[in-house]
């Protein structure tokens, strides 16, 4: 195992009150800030923009091939749009959800893949580009981040309550199927996750304070500790895709850290670039 030391983290931005969410695309971070009610743009110099989404706490994110930009908003569950001029709800999950919404990923034909963070019974939702949904994915355990593999016919989910990452087979129709585990028995909850091109799928271990490169059936082959910081989400962006962006906070839990400002983002340079969705630059 080679380890990554604390030294080899550089700062980008920092001064969010909840940072989630990372996407790379158009030669920049995109950041939800769930607190913040807000999502922020972040350049490789830390230059940071804001497009600001009052009444919302914004989570997963993610973008279709006309370059829209979705945005899940967790406690009212649901979907927003940005088209770069003005943000629309699309569509109303609140029927079929049963807890508050979560991460997202966006595969090449434009369907999203949303979580519902349920502690048990825990689903995932299909986004059609038409706006209209459907339930693929039953019974887990906190469903949260999500990657789908180069060739679109596999997803991978980190269940935080579980302790492990679930995938599955994605048919033409994206629906889900075949569920399997492809690491159990983690660290700590897995956050958010990205995949890289060798299919080691870099996971935020929140409460174990620290972001781990993770084989398919469970090796740990890489490791970043952050000391006493939660590991929230990351994303594998920048240069050839081989830049991780590490975001983190004081605490793991957003309801402690309501009118704080403890959340940052850091860089590290990592040996396999990203790879599949998100990682996939459109």
């Amino acid at each position: 195992m080679t380890a990554i030391g604390s030294p080899a983290r550089t700062s980008l931005a920092d001064g969010f009150s909840f940072g989630e969410g990372p996407r790379w695309f158009e030669g920049m971070l995109w950041l939800s800030d769930m607190l913040g009610e807000a999502v922020h743009t972040i350049t490789l110099d830390g230059s940071v923009t804001t497009l600001d989404l009052p009444g919302h706490a914004p989570a997963g994110l993610g973008f279709r091939p006309d370059g829209t930009l979705l945005i899940v908003s967790t406690e009212r569950q649901v979907v927003l749009r940005y088209d770069g001029d003005a943000v629309a709800e699309i569509a109303d999950l609140s029927a079929i959800a049963p807890a508050n919404l979560g991460d997202m990923v966006v595969d090449a034909a434009g369907r999203a893949y949303i979580g519902s963070q349920a502690r048990e019974g825990g689903i995932i939702v299909r986004l059609d580009l038409d706006d209209s949904i459907a339930v693929v994915a039953e019974d887990l355990d906190f469903p949260n981040g999500m990657v789908i593999t180069p060739d679109g016919r596999r997803l991978i989910v980190a269940e935080s309550i579980g302790r492990r990452l679930t995938a599955y087979e994605i048919d033409g129709g994206g629906g889900l199927s075949g569920r399997r585990i492809f690491a159990d028995g983690l660290d700590g909850p897995p956050d958010g996750i990205a995949l890289d091109a060798a299919g080691g799928v870099w996971t935020s271990m929140t409460l174990a304070h620290q972001f781990e490169r993770i084989a398919d059936g469970g090796a740990v082959t890489d490791r970043i500790d952050i000391g006493d910081r939660a590991a929230i989400a990351c994303m594998l962006g920048g240069p050839e895709l081989r830049t991780l962006f590490l975001v983190s906070s004081s605490d793991a839990y957003p309801q402690r850290l309501v009118g704080t400002r403890q959340s940052r983002v850091e860089t590290v340079t990592v040996e396999f670039p990203g790879a599949g969705f998100p990682s996939i630059e459109r």
